[in-house]
């Protein structure tokens, strides 16, 4: 795919879940004589009815009362002073929060957006000023300021907190009205202190913005006989451009192959910080990679320029690991960064995301494929053959040829903005929706891999931001631009035709990915380039296939890289690294090793994901399964007016929107299936 990362998670409404449940469990400030006693007064005031509401919104404001907030007497007065117990009333209450939200996470966003822009945005090199000021979140206090002028405890004792779980339990889907209510009451169920959150807006701009500048000069590296690989060569940022291009070379595997090792050989050295510091992001350094030696022009480099990298990778992680730590002290129901991840913000548990990935990478189907794949090489695997580009279309045409079918297209980047009716027209868009998706996206120029940052309010634009070297845009920033444009295209549906903007988004970025990866699928489509028939269709399934099974190792090692933080967390950064090249070499010899001949490979390490968006990696492979059940769902219907229709459900939970969409639950079974059925086609035609 070649991102950074897409959809950045800055909307204040998608941090939160807790159980009403297991908040029982949670020590109150408040005695629960206290809290009895108010629901007694209430249900005298608003009669027995309501006794099942209000004892669920006051057992909910209670919980995160603190003694800075007032006395019981004061809790006493201000819930019978708030509780709106008149539909009408209470609908107003609804509609008066979700035009307040939408000012507040909207302005929120696009004020992150412009404090960030001279490190999201190729806009020259950076000024010392501008890694302050992307560390600078206005909202870092939000929390504090939400209770303290008791706006939350109004949210919490009128509208129900449930999780995931108790949502999917329901004896009757929720109406849209109860979705939006339960979705604000969700906006309040952290109280964590500005301090905190301040710290970890530092921590997580410093991790992205080394991310950013980690990057390879290709036409630096040499072999150890002097030859120079790739004269004239891109800057490739790590990993995602090192893997696009390792990709790329298998439009001549024969002739490419020791270049492709070459390149693996890159990742490997970064993965165990034996990469010397000089060389990265240097231009005027040689390096080669196989003896781990740099040069000057005048020779051997001296020593200093062969230190290795400190261990500044796997600190990044640490640095990340012990800010959330901070939160998980605040966070009761939640208490750790993996249970906030996936029971709070995927809204599915570790074991459900866990079960996914394995069922992927355990099927025997994998040696099928990988038989097929060594077959069309005519050699036995390498690891780097997770990333086999071959069953794409694309795979026909040189990385030259794709090159300059983009350039002649989009010179610049503002070529590629003007022509985005055309795009969308292309992908099956009407005119007039075309027209006002365009309208309501702005491309920018990514100094990283490429991202996407939906807008948070209808006043606002979503950003769609890809790498353009300089000569103009190449094949990777196209297929990259079509990715985040799948991103922006639903970041737009989604706020701006949702019925409420508390229902704003789809459930998870998972989600979100798999809209990206439909559009991503089609680039060659919108360069009137791609073929259409049964074999080409065969091809794809197989292609799919693969990515998701090399992307749902990738995600393993990110989960089960976390479970060793917080079972290890007092770990130095060397200790971390050992670990991450033993997690990585493991996952690869129990699922890769057996099907590929190779043991010991540490390459599911390479993702930079891991160093700066923290716990990401397993949306992608669930982001493939969701693309996979959209597109069987959509043989003989049109692209645009099916995913408009699936995004303007909003942000339900992951089940109900699934079944929404297409009728089924999430589940690795029709990707598998149709895999093994692509096999058996492609031997067949073989055998004919």
């Amino acid at each position: 795919m070649g991102l950074r990362y897409d959809c950045m998670l800055l909307g204040i409404l998608m941090v939160t879940m807790v159980s009403s449940a297991r908040s029982e469990e949670r020590r109150m400030e408040l005695d629960q004589g206290t809290v009895d006693g108010v629901v007694a007064t209430l249900v005298k005031k608003h009669g027995g009815t309501s006794e099942e509401s209000i004892r669920r919104g006051v057992q909910q404001a209670a919980m995160f009362w603190r003694a800075e907030d007032g006395t019981a007497e004061d809790f006493d007065g201000f819930c019978l002073a708030h509780y709106v117990a008149d539909d009408g009333k209470r609908k107003e209450t609804l509609d008066r929060f979700d035009r307040a939200m939408e000012a507040i996470v909207g302005h929120e966003v696009a004020m992150t957006r412009t404090l960030r822009e001279p490190i999201d945005l190729d806009w020259g090199d950076n000024l010392p000023v501008d890694l302050l000021l992307a560390s600078l979140n206005p909202f870092d206090h939000y929390s504090d300021d939400v209770f303290a002028t008791k706006v939350a405890f109004a949210g919490l004792l009128n509208f129900p907190l449930l999780t995931a779980r108790e949502i999917d339990g329901l004896p009757t889907p929720p109406t849209r009205t109860q979705w939006a209510r339960m979705r604000l009451a969700q906006a309040f169920s952290s109280r964590v202190p500005g301090e905190v959150a301040q710290e970890r807006t530092r921590v997580y701009t410093e991790a992205n913005h080394y991310i950013d500048g980690y990057n390879i000069h290709t036409d630096r590296l040499i072999t150890p006989t002097g030859e120079r690989p790739f004269p004239g060569g891109p800057k490739l940022i790590s990993h995602w451009g090192l893997r696009d291009h390792l990709k790329a070379l298998y439009a001549d595997p024969v002739a490419n192959l020791e270049h492709q090792r070459l390149i693996e050989q890159v990742m490997e050295r970064i993965i165990r910080q034996e990469i010397p510091a000089a060389v990265i992001d240097s231009p005027d350094l040689d390096w080669d990679p196989v003896t781990n030696k740099a040069f000057t022009k005048e020779g051997t480099a001296p020593t200093e320029l062969q230190a290795r990298e400190p261990d500044r990778r796997y600190a990044q992680i640490l640095d990340i690991f012990h800010v959330e730590q901070k939160e998980d002290a605040h966070s009761p129901a939640y208490p750790t960064y993996i249970d906030r991840r996936f029971d709070r913000s995927r809204e599915m548990s570790r074991q459900t995301v866990e079960d996914l990935l394995t069922a992927v990478v355990e099927d025997p189907v994998a040696g099928d494929v990988a038989a097929l794949i060594a077959k069309r090489l005519g050699r036995d695997l390498q690891p780097f053959d997770i990333w086999y580009d071959g069953f794409k279309a694309r795979g026909k045409y040189s990385e030259k040829e794709l090159n300059g079918k983009v350039r002649d297209r989009y010179a610049t980047l503002a070529d590629f903005q003007a022509d985005l009716p055309g795009v969308l027209g292309r992908l099956g868009f009407d005119k007039d929706t075309a027209a006002w998706l365009a309208d309501r996206i702005v491309v920018d120029p990514a100094r990283g891999a490429g991202h996407a940052m939906g807008a948070g309010m209808r006043t606002d634009k979503a950003h769609l931001r890809t790498r353009v070297p300089r000569g103009g845009m190449d094949y990777k920033g196209y297929n990259i631009a079509l990715h985040e444009l799948g991103h922006t295209v639903e970041q737009t549906f989604s706020l701006y035709k949702v019925d409420r903007v508390l229902m704003e988004g789809v459930p998870n970025t998972a989600f979100t990915e798999a809209m990206a990866f439909l559009f991503q699928r089609r680039d060659l489509d919108v360069l009137g380039l791609a073929d259409d028939d049964e074999t080409a269709r065969a091809l794809w399934k197989l292609d799919i296939y693969w990515s998701t099974r090399e992307i749902a190792g990738v995600a393993l090692v990110d989960m089960a890289v976390w479970q060793w933080l917080y079972d290890h967390p007092e770990a130095t950064a060397a200790q971390l690294r050992q670990a991450v090249v033993s997690i990585a070499r493991d996952l690869w010899n129990r699922y890769y090793a057996p099907h590929f001949g190779v043991k010991d490979s540490p390459l599911l390490a390479v993702y930079s994901h891991m160093i700066a968006y923290a716990l990401y990696l397993p949306d992608y492979p669930m982001g493939h399964l969701i693309q996979f059940q959209i597109e069987e769902f959509l043989q003989d219907r049109n692209l645009a007016k099916e995913m408009e229709r699936m995004c303007v459900q909003g942000r339900m939970t992951p089940d109900q929107w699934m079944k929404g969409a297409v009728g089924a639950s999430l589940s690795a079974k029709p990707l598998l299936d149709a895999a093994r059925g692509a096999v058996g086609f492609i031997r067949e035609a073989a055998d004919r």
